[in-house]
């Protein structure tokens, strides 16, 4: 065993050096506490990110959901990194976007989020140019209903200098819509939201169609036309009474270029079971997907969308499954330093129990000519160094299994001795 450890304990310490130094490259353990931006507690956002904080919470990671105005808050908060996701209105501008700041990635899309423009029954307001001269909601400051109704609204020539436009909350816009306070107001959100399910039944209102949505995709590619089919809020009541033509973005949920890539594994699974059925709008397993994004895909979101859920995550449970992936980086070293050692280790070992032995004969030899030279008065001393020769080699500790060289030794010293005897 001593003699293993001589020469296996370099190695196995060269082995643990190329760990410690393998070690500094592994990274971090994703967190257990991660933040998202949604937005109002009353829209879709809010709704899916709790959705994707229940499945999150399953692999014992904590999705705290966070209510804010909208989009536009949405990306500052990321971009100030108080939040570690964020879901975003597509199209929504970004005025850090060339400011150099930590870069923004998207997961993929979501679902088609239409502009929802209400108005009340009675005045014949058909399109956005309609509404000039009259007070219009366009959606709480910071909110991505305010960022895209303010720009369609002025292309249509719509601004404050002809008509009253409102910040308004989407519950207090709608309260007022009701009530009669205001004349119309815009909504951006999923046909999931409560609030827009209240209003596409409310009597008293009326969803105007946006005829020209064709024009509007392509002045911005970030809009799609999409129908509300005839009938598909209410088949009884057959609401709407025909097909209404819209434009909607899509949502994105976004990341910042420090979230854990293990995070953003998880999320692009929640984002899988959350929206893969479709709505209204999307068929069945049309989103998530890797198109129509506010910011460019990323390097996960690639490998998700090609290859699906990583590997490991397939059998294992999400923090085992991390832990390997953080460990895969020990496994180079392990593979790059053990296999020369299997094979060169071996044959070393053998080598040196063998020197043990077989240096000897070099002074055996060397004693043997002496003999064949020498005459009667050098004999004693020639027979003392034979006997001290052979009182070292008895001193020899070598294992078992190379005993038997031990032992041809000690024969070849009794050879020589008798053949000192032989001259005597």
């Amino acid at each position: 065993m001593k003699h293993a450890l001589k020469i296996y304990g370099p190695a196995g310490l060269l082995v643990l050096v190329a760990f410690v130094v393998a070690y500094q490259f592994i990274k971090p353990a994703p967190p257990q506490h991660v933040r998202i931006a949604s937005g109002g507690e009353q829209g879709a956002y809010f709704i899916f990110a709790q959705a994707y904080a229940r499945l999150l919470a399953r692999e014992g990671i904590t999705l705290e959901v966070v209510p804010t105005a909208g989009s536009v808050e949405n990306l500052r908060l990321l971009r100030e990194g108080s939040v570690d996701t964020a879901l975003v209105q597509g199209g929504v501008s970004d005025p850090h976007d060339e400011a150099g700041v930590l870069p923004l990635y998207s997961l993929g899309s979501l679902f088609y989020e239409p502009l929802w423009l209400f108005v009340r029954t009675g005045p014949q307001y058909r399109d956005l140019g309609s509404l000039q001269g009259q007070r219009v909601s366009v959606g709480a400051e910071g909110s991505g209903t305010r960022a895209l109704a303010m720009r369609l609204l002025s292309e249509n020539g719509v601004d404050a200098a002809n008509s009253t436009l409102l910040d308004l909350e989407d519950e207090a816009a709608a309260s007022r819509l009701r009530a009669g306070q205001v004349d119309a107001a815009l909504f951006v959100a999923s046909p999931d939201s409560p609030l827009v399910r209240s209003l596409l039944q409310d009597p008293g209102l009326r969803l105007v169609s946006f005829d020209r949505s064709e024009a509007y995709s392509r002045r911005h590619r970030f809009l799609n036309g999409v129908t509300l089919p005839e009938g598909v809020v209410d088949l009884r009541e057959n609401l709407p009474a025909q097909d209404i033509r819209l434009l909607a973005p899509t949502a994105n949920l976004v990341v910042s270029a420090d979230t854990h890539p293990a995070i953003n594994e998880l999320l692009l699974q929640a984002m899988q079971r959350v929206h893969e059925n479709g709505d209204w709008f999307s068929q069945r397993e049309e989103f998530p997907q890797p198109d129509l994004l506010a910011y460019p895909l990323a390097r996960e979101a690639e490998r998700y969308y090609r290859h699906g859920p990583p590997l490991l995550q397939r059998y294992l449970p999400f923090w085992a499954a991390s832990l390997v992936d953080r460990l895969k980086v020990m496994l180079l070293p392990l593979v790059l330093m053990l296999l020369p050692f299997v094979k060169v280790m071996p044959p070393v070992y053998q080598w040196r129990m063998r020197a043990r032995i077989y240096h000897w004969y070099d002074d055996l030899e060397d004693l043997e000519a002496e003999i064949m030279r020498s005459d009667a008065s050098a004999h004693a001393a020639l027979r003392a160094r034979l006997k001290r020769l052979e009182e070292q080699v008895l001193r020899i500790r070598v294992p078992a299994s190379f005993g038997h060289l031990q032992y041809h030794l000690r024969e070849h010293i009794l050879l020589v001795r008798s053949q000192l005897r032989d001259r005597d």
